[in-house]
């Protein structure tokens, strides 16, 4: 059999582990449950990937999201290792023929969501499989979401029951003692192996910037580091704004955001992970599952939402833990002459802080009325707590906010917020059935406004809220322009209609 560090070596060219990686192989290898609690970047994959491979049989992983578990499969496919994700959106009789594949396929990685352990046929098969380790990873979940959202997270533990003897793995970078305490006792861990790794990043620099003109600072820090880099702001438009404006000064940039369809997220992906582009414009949907080891800059020209989620984002930046002699950004600016590989800077001006207070703050949903919000979703749908798994309904939020006394906006990010965690999946079909594109000048649209005032403030926000509405046919969320223009989706599509008659605009409603 081959150690440990040969199989390293084999797949991925690494000469030797990072602590605490080599001590939780060797749990796992004991048969010893184990937690893993490792920063951002520090290699939590291999901790289990490099055991399975070493044992017979098929190593179980059951994962948070689905971005998380194809961007995992499609790595160890490229290694020529044998993967497989049960993804939402696979046919029954694919999904046997999957299953079969592990069974008598030899394929050593089976990737799936805590829902799939739910469909009694799918666990049946499950329970012929030879599993050699079972990996929870993002364990945290557990806590965190198992108790209100994901019920199918509290079911693992019955995976005891059907595999004594297979050791189970729990993975995170991000839990407090409180959450460990519980992940441990939810999992039904035995005596588990606790291995920890300092969080604390001794080669990134952390730096924080008051400046006037956040564009000048970004291209100033972005030409004297031309490698790989990452923008974080809070919100889509945002997105497309600042990459435009860096294009504009000649760098090569794209976007991430949850409004764009699955295509447009895996090309622009793509483009950045082959570094066809330098810069990707991001908010936090780009998130878990997202690991390229030479990332030199990370950037928030906005403030983040907590000191987690900043933690998180900015540990995205130098992964490959090098260290060199030159660090500063600019002479002027870096007293302190600091020598790290990579930079995580976050770029602030004096209205900042009371903007994110009125725009972000205040319509941010905390857990009771998250936990209410999706009650009253299952109650909307008609479907019991907890189930609904690959369902898919047509939801209208005006109506459902008035059905139930819930705030619009808040609503909205409470929505979004269960989308980014894996909970739901808010799909642009269902979210925004309309899209449309100006098929004018912007001169002539503002002309039009002029001798239209009645239409200014309908058209004025589809303005703000979509600034690619002129290049290419964009998705519009109707609730969102209703409450921005203050007018009722009535008179939004009457207007609508008419621009399309008059061919300013192309417009395609889906009913």
């Amino acid at each position: 059999m081959q150690t440990a560090l040969q199989i390293l070596q084999k797949y991925w060219k690494h000469d030797s582990f990072r602590s605490p990686q080599d001590e939780i192989i060797n749990s796992v290898l004991e048969g010893k449950d184990t937690f893993g609690l490792m920063p951002t970047g520090g290699g939590k994959s291999v901790c289990f990937q490099v055991p399975a491979l070493m044992k017979d049989g098929i190593c179980l992983v059951i994962s948070p999201l689905v971005a998380l578990m194809k961007d995992q499969v499609q790595r160890l496919q490229k290694l020529d290792i044998k993967a497989i994700a049960l993804t939402g959106g696979i046919q029954s009789d694919e999904m046997i023929t999957l299953l079969d594949n592990c069974e008598f396929g030899n394929y050593k990685f089976l990737y799936l969501s805590p829902e799939r352990l739910q469909s009694d046929w799918i666990l049946e098969r499950i329970k012929n499989l030879s599993i050699n380790l079972i990996a929870i990873d993002e364990a945290h979940c557990v806590s965190q979401w198992g108790h209100d959202f994901r019920p199918a997270y509290l079911k693992i533990v019955h995976l005891k029951t059907h595999f004594p003897k297979v050791p189970f793995l729990a993975l995170t970078a991000s839990a407090t003692k409180t959450v460990l305490d519980d992940v441990i006792i939810q999992l039904g861990l035995e005596k588990p192996s606790i291995f920890q790794k300092s969080f604390a990043r001794k080669n990134i620099a952390y730096m924080v910037f008051e400046v006037e003109d956040k564009l000048y600072r970004m291209e100033q820090i972005l030409k004297k580091n031309p490698q790989p880099s990452i923008i974080y702001v809070r919100n889509r438009k945002s997105c497309s704004e600042t990459a435009s404006q860096l294009q504009s000064l000649g760098f090569k940039a794209t976007y991430y955001h949850g409004g764009l369809s699955v295509k447009e997220k895996e090309k622009n992906m793509n483009l950045w992970m082959n570094e066809e582009v330098q810069i990707m414009v991001a908010t936090n949907a780009f998130g878990m599952g997202i690991d390229k080891s030479n990332v030199k800059t990370v950037i928030h020209i906005h403030l983040p939402e907590s000191m987690e989620s900043y933690y998180q984002e900015a540990g995205r930046a130098g992964r490959d833990e090098q260290t060199d002699k030159g660090g500063s950004l600019n002479s002027d600016e870096n007293k302190s002459n600091v020598k790290q590989k990579a930079f995580a800077v976050l770029l602030t001006s004096p209205s900042d802080k009371a903007q994110a207070q009125n725009q972000f703050i205040n319509v941010l949903p905390d857990k009771k009325i998250l936990t209410q919000i999706y009650i009253k979703l299952c109650t909307y749908f008609r479907i019991a707590y907890g189930e609904g798994i690959n369902e898919q309904f047509s939801f209208n939020l005006n109506h459902f906010c008035q059905k139930y006394g819930f705030p619009t906006l808040k609503t909205f990010n409470a929505i979004q917020f269960l989308d980014r965690q894996g909970i739901l999946s808010l799909s642009q079909e269902y979210s925004e059935r309309i899209s449309m594109q100006f098929i004018i000048e912007s001169k002539e649209v503002i002309r039009y406004m002029s001798l239209n005032p009645n239409e200014e403030a309908v058209i004025l926000a589809i303005l703000r809220t979509y600034p690619g509405i002129y290049e290419s046919q964009t998705a519009i969320n109707l609730s969102l322009i209703t409450k921005k223009a203050s007018c009722d989706e009535t008179l939004i599509l009457s207007i609508l209609e008419k621009l399309k008659t008059l061919d300013i605009i192309e417009y395609h409603k889906k009913n």
